[in-house]
């Protein structure tokens, strides 16, 4: 119940003192009897009240969105401009504030309300809420820069920002579409790759798209509809049908979670070069599976090699861990996969036939250590794939049930150490392994071109 005065107020029919007129002119209804008293006791929800004849609809929040000028800044108060609340007048709403910020000097899409409760769910990193900028650069985004935002570029912050989606639009002109909120974060992004922003427009958060109808500076309520659509946003979606009655989802690593595959074959000839050797076309398809030692031990022995097995790893990691660091971006999809399988509960773990150092390494470096709770390499058990060894390790540590897991793998023998295991497998599309695509959909109970079709 709240008093009758308060309830027009916010329902924007006028200040307290106005009401009161309003009041007094018997110009207001309660339930069809008219009322002058402002203390009069309704209940928003359910009593029937009338201005002038007119229905009134009561609603504690209200919901504006501003296609913001450049020049106006994003803040209830500021000394020296504008405010973005300046500009949103007369909505019968109090104490509303724009939901994030944009520069100054950023125009385009904000939010405006005073729902703290959806504001937080829109704004929380958790989330992941995407937003869409119009982005105008100093030079063509070319393809390496593309790839470098599109796997998470280095901005001097603690970690690098997550993976975003570019799209190309003109000859200098892009969308970029990120899913976190740091500061200057696509001006900083764009820099970061060697290019500047020259203007930047926001078209969309989450569902909700800039009305371009709308002039700089104007605003309008957002309609019931685009308000549902925020409230949804952010919650947890339905994840594919092949994730159902699954408690643990296990990944190999290279080719499936990291795009990677490319650079152990060009490790493999640049190794074999330093001792005056050529790498021959079949050696890859001899190694896959093999654990990381027993890689090594292949290696000394065809190629008779002088060096110790520790010292072929330790070459090994060495070469390898530049080019994880700054070359090898996570495979399309991925993050936003990882994140709906930790809201939905699903438990997460690595088996890789790559080394203890490398793994951990570049999972540091894309953010991936609070996703898995089980790391394993193939040269902690007794044998590499297709043995589903290293399968049933991660299952175990994990406490899942063999037939409550899925795998997500890229080559044969992999594919086969899942199944050897008694387990559901993905077959992830790699343009390495593309000579194995039909007996890679043969072999395993689903197929993927991209973790995006599991979205």
């Amino acid at each position: 119940m709240m008093r009758l005065d308060k309830y027009l107020c916010e329902t924007g029919i006028g200040t307290r003192s106005q009401v009161k007129s309003h009041l007094k002119s018997g110009a207001v209804t309660v339930n069809g009897v008219r009322q002058t008293a402002a203390d009069f006791k309704v209940e928003e929800a359910a009593d029937h009240i009338t201005f002038r004849g007119q229905t009134l609809c009561y609603s504690r929040f209200g919901y504006f969105m501003l296609n913001k000028p450049a020049g106006v800044v994003s803040a209830t108060k500021d000394n020296l401009s504008d405010t973005v609340t300046s500009l949103v007048k007369n909505t019968g709403f109090r104490d509303l504030f724009p939901v994030g910020r944009l520069d100054k000097d950023t125009e385009g899409l904000l939010l405006l309300t005073n729902d703290g409760e959806l504001a937080h769910n829109l704004l929380s990193p958790r989330k992941h809420v995407p937003k869409t900028y119009l982005v105008e650069t100093v030079s063509p985004v070319s393809r390496r820069e593309t790839d470098l935002l599109e796997s998470g570029v280095d901005i001097g912050d603690e970690n690098r920002t997550l993976p975003a989606k570019v799209t190309i639009l003109g000859e200098a002109t892009i969308t970029l579409t990120i899913t976190e909120g740091r500061f200057h974060q696509v001006k900083r992004m764009l820099h970061a790759v060697n290019n500047e922003v020259v203007h930047l427009k926001r078209l969309s958060m989450g569902p909700l798209m800039l009305d371009e109808s709308l002039p700089p500076g104007s605003f309008r309520p957002l309609t019931s509809e685009e308000i549902a659509s925020l409230y949804a946003c952010g919650q947890v979606p339905d994840l594919s049908p092949m994730l159902r009655d699954v408690s643990a989802v296990i990944f190999d690593l290279d080719g499936s979670l990291v795009d990677s595959m490319w650079m152990w074959q060009q490790i493999d000839i640049e190794y074999l070069a330093r001792f005056g050797l050529t790498c021959p076309d079949d050696l890859q398809s001899k190694v896959e599976g093999m654990s990381f030692s027993e890689t090594a031990v292949y290696f000394k022995e065809r190629f008779k090699l002088p060096d110790s097995l520790d010292q072929i790893k330790a070459d090994w990691n060495e070469m390898g861990r530049d080019k994880y660091q700054n070359e090898v971006p996570l495979k399309k999809g991925v993050y936003e996969f990882l994140c709906h399988c930790q809201k939905q509960g699903i438990k997460l773990g690595i088996a890789t036939s790559n080394s203890r150092e490398l793994v951990e390494n570049i999972a540091k470096v894309h953010g991936l250590k609070d996703f898995f709770t089980c790391i394993k390499t193939s040269c902690e058990v007794a044998s590499g794939k297709p043995s589903p060894d290293i399968y049933l390790a991660v299952a175990e540590a994990l406490d899942a049930a063999p037939d409550h897991c899925l795998v997500f793998e890229d080559i044969v023998p992999g594919i086969h150490a899942g199944k050897n295991a008694g387990m559901k497998v993905c077959a992830v599309e790699d343009e390495y392994s593309a000579y194995q695509r039909k007996e890679k959909k043969e072999l395993a109970d689903y197929y993927i071109d991209s973790f995006y079709n599991l979205l």
